[in-house]
């Protein structure tokens, strides 16, 4: 655990500010006060959904959250520079964008309503909105990092170089017991596991085992493609013209992701956004952020299996 440890002392030594800390936490705590009260996010922003115009206002919403947390950093530590950066400007706009594409992507809903029978048709939309991110996210990257970074030695964080496993190890199971004791609350059965039953093993006469190995890989697959947005290209790949401010704006943008889920969930979403995003930004490494992510994710989903 001490490589973890000293990842977060020397962020912190170097970046620390209460007063910038302070009103991130103000800006963020209002932000999830105003979500949670009024259920903007599912009941305000989602109605836009499958609509154009829905495109527009994810963007502006992950660009509030992202663009307020610059705008403070400026403030706090009077760096208004960054925002006369082209470099900043075009790839905080690529990376808010993808956000948007990804969270608006409603194109297959109607081929799947159309084309498929009404047995898979839950499992088709569950299965697909994990994979979308190769097209909204794997695929416009590693177009950005050929035309724009092909020069750095990995693609935005898949680097082996300073990957220690064992201190991953440590927290995954220290996340075990966490898991296992929330699964208990009612809270976390009402939202997990992700995949309900459906009829599509029936359909495809196969184990329903099948159904929901395959749901689960795609799963897996959709928290690879977020560490590589988030941790990847919005830490590492602003690196460069940010250094360790890349993080903050991150955390924001990563909550706001979470505003949909249970309030608890997008509250442990901004440390552990923050956690990660520091072992990203000091190891130049996402290989720790995928296992954690992945195995968080899988815990919670057997969890709630298991209380079934």
């Amino acid at each position: 655990m001490k490589p973890l440890y000293h990842y977060l002392r020397d962020f912190l030594q170097e970046h620390f500010q209460w007063k910038y800390y302070l009103l991130l936490s103000a800006f963020l705590g209002l932000c999830l006060y105003v979500n949670y009260t009024l259920d903007f996010e599912d009941s305000i922003l989602d109605l836009y959904y499958g609509k154009p115009i829905g495109f527009l206002y994810y963007f502006l919403y992950f660009a509030f959250a992202y663009y307020g947390a610059c705008a403070l950093y400026a403030l706090c530590y009077g760096k208004w520079n960054i925002f006369s950066s082209r470099v900043f400007w075009l790839r905080s706009l690529f990376v808010l964008g993808l956000l948007a594409l990804d969270k608006g992507f409603y194109f297959f809903h109607g081929l799947i309503a159309n084309e498929l029978p009404p047995e898979v048709q839950y499992f088709s939309r569950k299965v697909i909105n994990n994979l979308i991110g190769i097209l909204s996210t794997l695929i416009p990257l590693f177009l950005f990092y050929l035309y724009f970074d092909r020069q750095q030695r990995n693609f935005y964080g898949f680097n082996r170089q300073k990957f220690l496993l064992r201190p991953y190890a440590y927290l995954l199971v220290i996340m075990l017991v966490v898991v296992s004791i929330a699964s208990f609350f009612e809270n976390f059965n009402n939202f997990y596991p992700i995949y309900k039953s459906s009829l599509a093993h029936v359909h495809w006469g196969i184990p329903e085992a099948g159904t929901v190995a395959v749901y689960e890989l795609a799963y897996g697959f959709n928290f690879i493609s977020i560490e590589l947005l988030f941790r990847g290209f919005m830490v590492l790949g602003l690196a460069k013209v940010m250094g360790r401010q890349t993080v903050l704006p991150m955390v924001c943008a990563y909550c706001f992701l979470h505003f949909g889920k249970p309030s608890g969930e997008a509250i442990s979403s901004i440390f552990g956004g923050f956690v990660l995003g520091v072992f990203a930004y000091e190891s130049r490494s996402i290989y720790g952020g995928v296992l954690l992510h992945v195995g968080i994710a899988w815990m919670m989903e057997l969890a709630a299996y298991l209380q079934e």
